[in-house]
């Protein structure tokens, strides 16, 4: 299939021609927005896990120091 040249297209084939291909550049434009999001938010959601796991294991750890000691006599 032959690509069309615009430049030799009448005005109105133009504007048919573009009003035509609009549906499919609109979804292409819309699903390539989607996954920007997507992996923008895989990211922020694996920082989020990463930074929950640190305080996790640093209140595990100070949970531990802060035990008192029992002395026996």
């Amino acid at each position: 299939m032959n690509p069309i040249n615009p430049l030799s297209m009448k005005p109105l084939s133009l504007v048919v021609h573009h009003v035509r291909d609009w549906p499919a550049q609109s979804q292409q434009g819309a699903r390539r927005n989607a996954m920007i999001a997507t992996t923008a938010l895989a990211a922020r959601r694996a920082e989020r896990e990463d930074v929950e796991d640190f305080f996790a294991a640093l209140a595990s750890s100070t949970a531990h120091q802060e035990l008192p000691l029992v002395l026996h006599r």
